[in-house]
């Protein structure tokens, strides 16, 4: 359990503030992994490109005026893949997409040498947004979320519509698209394993240390985790911690059955969050699934508790 002749010590080893975002372990490891990345795209599309240095980053970091931060986003062959992972079902993904779309287009059109009110055509890369699922949730292998799913009015023809391809990457789920991204599969594998451990009753940190053990000496991300040990467990930890707190969280909601029960649950999540982080449009989603509000409710809470700090 060493890493550089050091001992881990755990999340609290790092100085708060140390990484301003805390990305997600299915980010990192595919960031710093091009060759994956590519080898992703190409399993789900059905290319064979070779070359990881022709993708083109576009993922939007830390801007104020963006509506949702996604984890992966890229251009290749004039195909603009956007990736999101995530642990908890979110229906409202297409409009979510639909908000990171439209300002990565802004950007291509004026970088444009045409104006956008001109006669010629402005060539736009084409869309393609999937969402990795590996929440403990039940879900399919695959399905699809249409942002015409959210339009009041179903008596007209939408003029607009974004699909969103949802695949369930727990592993055991899309054999074939495993088969074909020896990472994804091995990501798959390691977070299996770290649940299975963390299932046996140990401290979380000794689990996922124990789990890490394992799935170097197994050969699953076994290069990746020596190289970023405890990168990957700070971000486990994290992540760990968030979701016990919630847990703990919506049980003592559901025992006291009060408002004033409820604003203090929903003042603590905010707080953890932020401790960890997570950027308001992230902590907003969560308070309106882990308390089932609607977007204007969660605001007014996220508000009125800035006024208070």
């Amino acid at each position: 359990m060493k890493k550089n002749g050091k001992r881990f010590k755990g999340r609290f080893t790092q100085k708060k503030g140390q990484r301003q975002v805390k990305d997600r372990l299915f980010r990192f490891l595919f960031e710093r992994d091009r060759e994956a990345l590519l080898q992703l795209y190409n399993a789900l599309n059905g290319t064979s490109y070779s070359e990881a240095s022709e993708l083109q980053m576009v993922t939007l970091e830390n801007a104020v005026y963006v509506v949702m931060k996604n984890d992966l986003a890229f251009v290749i062959a004039g195909v603009l893949s956007i990736y999101e992972h995530q642990s908890t079902f979110n229906p409202n993904m297409p409009a979510r997409f639909l908000f990171y779309l439209g300002q990565e287009y802004q950007k291509i059109v004026e970088r444009a040498a045409e104006s956008p009110y001109g006669s010629r055509l402005i060539m736009l890369p084409t869309p393609q947004c999937i969402v990795f699922y590996n929440g403990e949730r039940e879900m399919p292998k695959e399905q699809i979320l249409k942002l015409s799913d959210a339009f009041e009015s179903k008596s007209c023809k939408a003029g607009v519509e974004l699909e969103v391809r949802v695949l369930n990457i727990n592993y055991g789920y899309n054999e074939k698209l495993m088969e074909q991204c020896q990472v994804l599969k091995e990501y798959a594998l390691f977070v299996e394993t770290s649940r299975e451990y963390i299932r046996r009753g140990r401290s979380a940190e000794t689990a996922l240390n124990e789990a890490v053990d394992f799935c170097i000496e197994k050969n699953i991300l076994a290069g990746f985790l020596r190289q970023y040990r405890a990168e990957v467990l700070g971000m486990l930890l994290e992540e760990f911690d968030v979701k016990k707190y919630e847990r703990s969280l919506r049980e003592d909601g559901r025992e006291e059955g009060r408002e004033e029960g409820r604003e203090e649950g929903i003042e603590a999540l905010i707080e953890v969050c932020q401790e960890f982080g997570m950027s308001k449009e992230d902590i907003l989603v969560r308070l309106e699934t882990r308390f089932s509000i609607g977007a204007d409710s969660a605001e007014r809470y996220f508000e009125k508790y800035q006024k208070q700090l």
